[in-house]
């Protein structure tokens, strides 16, 4: 008992311990070289004692390098608020002056048919901190790294055959905005009270970037420049460690990989396991050392390959996560007493020697394993019978643009194709189809970017299950089973000068009228530049074709002067200004007398400029918000405002004609928000909301929506109880492809040519059908899964049910969304469905939504 107790004492001792200095981080029998500055000696305050600040650390990296013959200090690209990524490249100074040489024999990995000395490359560890900014120990800690591997005297011969990326913040933005929280709220005597404001960050938090888009699930779709400027970095360097530092409930003790192993996505090599439980053994001991308490093997899974951890699993390289407790501030009460952020710091710093100690006694092992890698994926790619993957849009080249840069992006070759083709019935066009080859070193991510798969060894998954990209970006596309182009039919893409193709005006100025189809993804770009300059911006809601016989489809945007009072060559200026900008054509119309449907028809209405409002803050999902206004801001340049749903009711929402709400809670919005809000509706307002939105709009009798249950109760007299966690785990979607017909007849329609879209869901809210077969313009079909895991169980809340439905409200509507037309900014396909509903909820006849 008096064990017991002595030890309880020593970890709430050590667990309150605060760094009176250095001394507190860093590992004893090392000596430092007084030249290199200290954080404190730079910053003014010992690591721990405040939230480091981006300003602060990247002041400290550069001061670390000016002061360190082994260390370079390079800025590798810029946020979204302009704030510097950063890295340190830490080695010998030898092997400093033999960088590129270093990189093309570590090229040379990836050539099964290359001569590499395995046994005398350096191995390369790259550490990345705190890719969720409100996960700040890493960055912290990142620190300490700095200081230690650049001024430890007794490291300098291991750096000889070492070199260490160190990335002291991945996500600059949502760690500064992190910082200036804790910072400004904390006070100099501190309780670790839970309910304390410095502890309870305001929304949307600081875990995310500037759109609030969670950068651990983008290494692979890279969106954002975060990730691409970080993606450059690895496959330049091609490191054989990735360390990816986080955080984790106060609760919990300190996570090292690897995870569950059932829940290992197939496509890595069981050997990645092995390694990585190797390594793990390192971190064992050192944690060892200093009483921290630890686990691994449970939680965390290593499937989906867009988190950082896992992203190098796939590639030759050992990804592996750290998940230390937050003190979520300076001080927390957990239920294994007084966090500290010091002691979280000194945990990270810790596993960081841990790696590093692997990584110089696994030097050898870790190179030939690369090497062994890719000699392997050689005999895999000539044994499969896939040896292509052709992928393309009929009509529209910007979709098939942006997933050829995406895989441009992961060091992997893209084909362009120099002639029509069909293969299996189905023709690619040149200007839109791309033709990516498996017999690549990449041939694994390759596979995991086409694959479909519904079948899994476990049935439970920290992220998504699917990803298909080519169902992503709502694209034709086949694997081909032999090589059945000649260098003659293609051309390898330079990635370099690999741009989307600028739009242009077809025909000559001084035309009757000018037509834009809206089946470019950037029609709505265009649409919205061109009712900004005045012009009269009409739809088409049924077809016409011109005496020349081209036939333009429903959605087709026809465009006048209207009051803009400009002459013809200026009006075609500025036509020819807007198509090249939002990269469409538009169509000069000689003539009224069109087929079908004359161009002063009743089927051709005007649009009003959309005027937007996007309700935020609260209990509203800051990820799915934060989707729609990077698609609104980045990809469409449209304005939008960013409303508080505390402002609604004293907000004039008059100068809006469309509300969007993403999924969340909204019941702090109360009554009178609430009648406000129909109010607006009736009068003719377009609302489009999702998931959780729907179901506040229905209690609140402002839309009519109602939804599906599915019975997943666990039945029986007795189970298992360890059971428990894995039966009720898995009834959870955790993100699956589904298909859905659409009808191309209807607004939400315009701009698609085929009945059949892929969806992306990643929760268990299912929206029955309405009863007015007019206001369901998106139904899943019968047989819905096409990618990913699906309980049975919640089979019957998607098989037929609703996708998209419209509720009328007076004059205006509203367009429930059950599944997120956004996605993580990848799921390009979908992205037309909510504008559809931005530009034209406004025509929807009231008759179709009742």
């Amino acid at each position: 008992m008096k064990k017991y107790t002595l030890a309880v004492l020593l970890a709430l001792l050590t667990t309150l311990t605060f760094a009176q200095d250095l001394s507190y981080y860093l590992p004893k029998g090392y000596t430092y070289n007084p030249a290199i500055p200290t954080p404190k000696q730079v910053l003014g305050y010992e690591v721990g004692e405040w939230h480091v600040t981006h300003d602060q650390l990247v002041m400290y990296m550069k001061a670390v390098a000016e002061a360190s013959d082994r260390v370079i200090f390079e800025e590798t690209g810029r946020s979204y608020e302009k704030r510097p990524q950063t890295l340190l490249t830490i080695t010998s100074p030898a092997n400093l002056t033999k960088l590129d040489q270093i990189k093309a024999d570590r090229a040379k990995l990836r050539d099964p048919s290359a001569t590499v000395d395995v046994q005398n490359m350096p191995v390369v560890m790259y550490m990345g901190y705190s890719v969720h900014g409100n996960e700040p120990s890493g960055a912290n800690a990142a620190l300490v790294a700095a200081y230690h591997f650049a001024a430890a005297n007794e490291i300098a011969s291991d750096l000889e055959s070492m070199v260490l990326l160190l990335d002291p913040a991945i996500n600059p933005d949502g760690l500064n905005r992190f910082a200036s929280w804790v910072n400004s709220h904390k006070a100099y005597n501190l309780n670790g009270d839970p309910a304390q404001r410095e502890l309870n960050e305001a929304w949307p938090r600081g875990r995310t970037n500037h759109y609030w888009f969670d950068l651990n699930r983008d290494w692979l779709p890279v969106q954002h420049p975060e990730s691409r400027n970080r993606v450059k970095v690895f496959q330049a360097w091609l490191p054989n460690i990735h360390l990816d530092f986080h955080e984790m409930g106060t609760n919990s003790t300190f996570f090292f990989q690897p995870g569950v192993p059932a829940r290992m996505h197939p496509l890595t090599p069981a050997k990645n396991f092995e390694l990585t439980e190797k390594i793990g053994t390192y971190h064992a001991k050192a944690l060892d050392q200093i009483g921290s308490l630890y686990y691994n093997q449970e939680n965390y899974d290593d499937f989906y390959y867009g988190k950082g951890s896992t992203y190098p699993d796939v590639q030759g390289s050992i990804g592996i996560l750290f998940e230390q407790a937050s003190s979520r501030g300076h001080l927390a009460e957990s239920v294994n007493g007084m966090l500290s952020f010091p002691f979280t710091i000194r945990n990270q710093f810790t596993a960081n020697l841990s790696s590093f100690q692997a990584a110089k006694e696994m030097r050898v092992e870790l190179n030939q394993w690369m090497k062994d890698f890719y000699t392997e994926i050689k005999k895999e790619t000539d044994a499969d019978a896939n040896k292509a993957y052709i992928f393309g849009a009929k009509d529209d080249d910007a979709r098939s643009f942006h997933l050829a840069d995406l895989i441009l992006q992961h060091d992997i070759k893209v084909f362009a194709l120099n002639e029509d083709i069909t293969v299996n019935g189905q023709q690619f066009k040149k200007e839109t189809s791309y033709i990516v080859p498996a017999d690549q070193p990449q041939y694994r991510l390759i596979k995991a970017m086409f694959e479909t798969r519904t079948t899994f060894q476990d049935s439970l998954f920290y992220d998504i299950s699917a990803w298909t990209y080519p169902m992503a970006f709502h694209l034709d596309f086949i694997a081909l089973n032999s090589k059945i182009l000649n260098l003659a039919s293609v051309q390898q893409v330079d990635k370099a000068n690999f741009n989307l193709s600028p739009g242009k005006v077809v025909g000559s100025s001084g035309a009757y009228q000018y037509a834009m189809e809206w089946t470019d993804y950037y029609s709505p770009k265009a649409a919205y530049q061109l009712l900004k300059a005045g012009f009269l911006v009409r739809v088409a809601n049924k077809e016409f074709s011109t005496p020349e016989g081209k036939t333009f489809g429903r959605g087709t945007i026809l465009i006048d002067k209207g009051e803009s009072r400009l002459d013809n060559q200026a009006f075609f200026a500025k036509l020819q200004e807007i198509a090249q900008f939002a990269h469409v054509d538009i169509h000069a119309i000689t003539t009224g007398y069109t087929g079908g449907a004359n161009l002063g028809s009743t089927f051709i209405v005007p649009l009003k400029t959309p005027q937007i409002a996007l309700l935020v803050d609260g209990g509203v999902d800051s990820g799915e918000a934060g989707e729609i206004w990077h698609l609104l801001d980045q990809r469409m340049q449209m304005p939008v405002t960013l409303l508080p749903v505390g402002s609604v009711a004293m907000a004039n929402l008059d100068r809006y004609n469309v509300i969007l709400m993403a999924d969340g809670s909204y019941n702090s919005l109360g009554k009178s928000s609430a009648e406000k809000l129909k109010e607006w509706t009736t009068k003719g307002g377009t609302l489009v909301a999702k998931g959780g939105a729907l179901r506040w709009l229905a209690q609140n009798e402002i839309g009519n929506f109602t939804f599906r249950k599915v019975e997943n109760d666990e039945k029986g007299i007795q189970k298992s109880y360890a059971d428990f966690e894995n039966a009720t785990g898995a009834k959870g979607t955790f993100g699956a492809i589904f298909k859905a017909n659409l009808d191309l007849t209807h607004p939400i329609g315009y701009g698609y040519t085929q009945k059949e879209i892929y969806t992306f869901r990643n929760d268990n809210f299912f929206m029955e059908v309405s009863p007015n077969p007019y206001a369901n313009p998106l139904v899943y079909t019968e047989s819905p899964l096409a990618s990913g895991y699906l309980h049975p169980s919640n089979l019957p809340g998607i098989q037929n049910g609703s996708v998209i439905r419209i509720s009328g409200v007076g004059q205006g509507r509203i367009i429930g969304f059950a599944d997120n037309p956004n996605f993580r900014a990848f799921w390009f396909g979908t992205n037309k469905l909510f504008m559809n509903s931005i530009f034209f909820g406004q025509v929807i006849d009231s008759g179709t939504a009742r």
